[in-house]
């Protein structure tokens, strides 16, 4: 462990999916995020055939690491969903959606709270949040690109 306060950081951004919430809802899966994302690439450990379930478990490569992630929230009553991933020994990352119809389109309000698990990886955690402020846009237009296509 490295001395000096690991480092938290709380980044939300907010998008709108011009489709209705019944289209949207199954996008944010850790399996359907595959066909309009790029380079998502889950491993899925359970349930071994990828589906989306409440409590899945998969693994997904971040740069140089692996990370393991956790599904702890998939409620579509209440338009909720939240993930867990760890980076052993780097960081936790929470992220927590909130999904909300607007007539024929879907309000999406994204949540990123990172913590380092040692002080010596605050620079990556830092440039991660960095990178979540920014990221509503692009989650925006690979959602409503993928959405277009014929």
């Amino acid at each position: 462990m490295t001395a000096g306060h690991a480092l938290h950081t709380h980044e939300r951004f907010e998008f709108v999916v011009n489709a209705e919430l019944a289209i949207t809802w199954p996008l944010f899966g850790a399996d359907q995020e595959r066909v309009w994302a790029p380079g998502w690439q889950p491993l899925f450990i359970w349930p071994e055939q990828p589906a989306d379930l409440p409590g899945m478990v998969f693994k997904v490569r971040h740069a140089d690491s692996t990370a393991v992630w956790v599904n702890t929230l998939l409620d579509r009553t209440t338009g909720r969903i939240q993930y867990v991933y760890v980076i052993p020994d780097v960081l936790v990352t929470v992220i927590s959606l909130n999904l909300k119809a607007l007539g024929t389109s879907t309000h999406v309000d994204v949540l990123y709270e990172r913590t380092a698990l040692d002080a010596a990886a605050n620079d990556r955690v830092s440039a991660m949040a960095a990178n979540d402020r920014i990221a509503g846009a692009g989650w925006s237009r690979q959602i409503n690109a993928y959405l277009r296509a014929p």
